[in-house]
């Protein structure tokens, strides 16, 4: 919930959809903020950390929810605490592909969405580790591109994610 209005352009979003999309919350930090996305109608809700409040609060409302976890006692606890599927972040600091290539082995039925050092050119290598999803960030919608509103270089980036993730689903 780091861009400006969130909840806003949550609602708005969710107003002007279309089927296609999945509009969610990301970086939900507490409780009270997860409450407003939820009420603004997104349909998923990511944290970087393990919130239990937040985890019970989406299940409660059967709203998906994917739990921030970095160690593997986070990775266990986060999903038995009810998360649909455990974000790993930040990724990279411990590895990247390998670090959840590793946790793999003793979780391999805790679905997990390495987050923090995904890129196109990283992607595969995740995939390939035994990730679920994947979270891309300032790779994706990179901030000085954001700030300068040139929509149609991020809707171009995300064409290239997508693409790429096709290939790879082949």
């Amino acid at each position: 919930m780091t861009v400006p209005g969130a909840i806003s352009v949550i609602r708005d979003l969710m107003d002007q959809k279309d089927d296609r999309l999945i509009i969610g919350a990301g970086t939900v930090t507490d409780v009270q903020t997860c409450g407003a996305a939820i009420d603004a109608g997104c349909q998923f809700v990511v944290t970087p950390i393990l919130d239990l409040e937040v985890i019970r609060l989406c299940r409660s409302k059967e709203v998906c929810i994917i739990g921030g976890a970095l160690t593997p006692t986070e990775v266990h606890a986060t999903f038995l605490a009810g998360a649909d599927a455990v974000k790993v972040f930040p990724a990279k600091a411990l590895g990247g592909p390998a670090y959840i290539r590793m946790l793999r082995e003793p979780f391999p039925d805790i679905p997990l969405v390495p987050t923090g050092g995904v890129n196109l050119e990283t992607l595969s290598a995740f995939f390939k580790a035994g990730a679920l999803l994947v979270g891309a960030g300032g790779d994706l919608v990179n901030r000085d591109v954001l700030r300068s509103g040139n929509i149609e270089q991020i809707t171009a980036r995300a064409r290239e994610y997508v693409s790429a993730v096709a290939k790879l689903r082949e």
